[in-house]
C-alpha cells in the first residue's frame, strides 16, 4: 500500500487532501478512484484511506480507518554522532531511520573535520530531514525521526544522559561490552553516542563518564564513524526484541 506523510494539522477530519509533492507523487503513481492508500501524520498515527478524487495538484481521500502505527519500535533510541566528513551523515540518517531510530542528533567535537557554520546548517537540516522522511516512507514507518543539531559536545552529553541507557562507544574501552551494558538494567529509552573519524579525545570520554554515560566497546575491531552508530542501533533493536 502506498504511504504518504502529512502534517498533524492535515491529518484531521473524515476526508484528507494530498497537496504539493504528495499530490504530484499520487498523480505519477496513477492512483485510481477507490484505491486504498496509507496516510501518516509523521508522529506514529496512520489512516487507511480510499481515493475519491485525483488531480495533478490535489488528491482527495476518504478516511476508512485510523490507528496507531504498528511499525514503530517499542524502545526509543536516540543516535548522537559527531559531525562526520562529506555525506556520511546522510548515510547514517537514512539507515538509522530504516532501523527504527527515534531521532538523529549531530554535534561538533574536538576532532571533527567537518563543522558546518550556522548559515549552511539551515539548508543542510532541510535536506537531512527530507532524507529521514524519504527513508521513513520507504521502510513503512509511521513516524519521521527528527534530525537535530546541537551547538557542542557538552550539550550532547547533557541530553544523552537523560535516557534510561546512555552509552558512549570508545575504541580504547575493553572491559564493558554493549551486551553487558544493556543487560545491566531494563530500559525504555536509549542514547547512543559516537565520535568522528579521528575518534573522541580521552578528556571527552572522561567528561562523558562524569555526565553519567556508560562507556563501552563495540568489539575488538575499530569501526568507521558511519558504521559504529548503525552497528550499535542494530544491536539495541535486537536486544529489545525488534528483530
Amino acid at each position: 500500500m502506498v504511504r504518504f506523510f502529512v502534517t498533524p494539522e492535515e491529518f484531521t477530519g473524515d476526508t484528507l487532501t494530498l497537496n504539493g509533492e504528495n499530490a504530484q507523487h499520487a498523480w505519477v503513481l496513477r492512483l485510481k478512484e477507490g484505491e486504498l492508500v496509507c496516510v501518516c501524520d509523521g508522529q506514529g498515527r496512520e489512516a487507511v484511506c480510499s481515493v475519491i478524487r485525483i488531480a495533478p495538484k490535489s488528491t482527495d481521500l476518504e478516511v476508512m480507518k485510523r490507528s496507531e502505527s504498528t511499525t514503530e519500535a517499542a524502545v526509543y533510541v536516540s543516535v548522537y554522532l559527531a559531525f562526520p566528513k562529506s555525506d556520511k551523515l546522510e548515510h547514517v540518517i537514512q539507515k538509522a531511520t530504516e532501523l527504527g531510530a527515534y531521532e538523529i542528533v549531530a554535534f561538533p567535537s574536538a576532532r571533527c573535520v567537518s563543522k558546518p557554520d550556522e548559515k549552511s546548517l539551515k539548508k543542510k537540516l532541510e535536506r537531512w530531514q527530507k532524507i529521514a522522511e524519504s527513508a521513513a516512507q520507504q521502510s513503512g514507518r509511521g513516524r519521521i525521526p527528527q534530525v537535530r543539531v546541537l551547538p557542542g559536545y557538552q550539550a550532547a552529553l547533557e541530553e544523552a544522559a537523560r535516557s534510561d541507557k546512555a552509552l558512549l562507544f570508545y575504541e580504547n574501552e575493553h572491559a564493558v561490552t554493549l551486551k553487558m551494558a544493556l543487560a545491566a538494567s531494563p530500559y525504555k529509552t536509549v542514547s547512543l553516542l559516537t565520535g568522528p573519524e579521528g575518534g573522541l579525545e580521552e578528556r571527552e570520554v572522561e567528561k562523558a563518564r562524569e555526565a553519567g554515560l556508560q562507556v563501552c566497546t563495540l568489539g575488538r575491531r575499530i569501526l568507521r564513524c558511519e558504521t559504529a552508530p548503525l552497528c550499535a542501533l542494530s544491536a539495541v533493536m535486537y536486544d529489545a526484541g525488534e528483530f
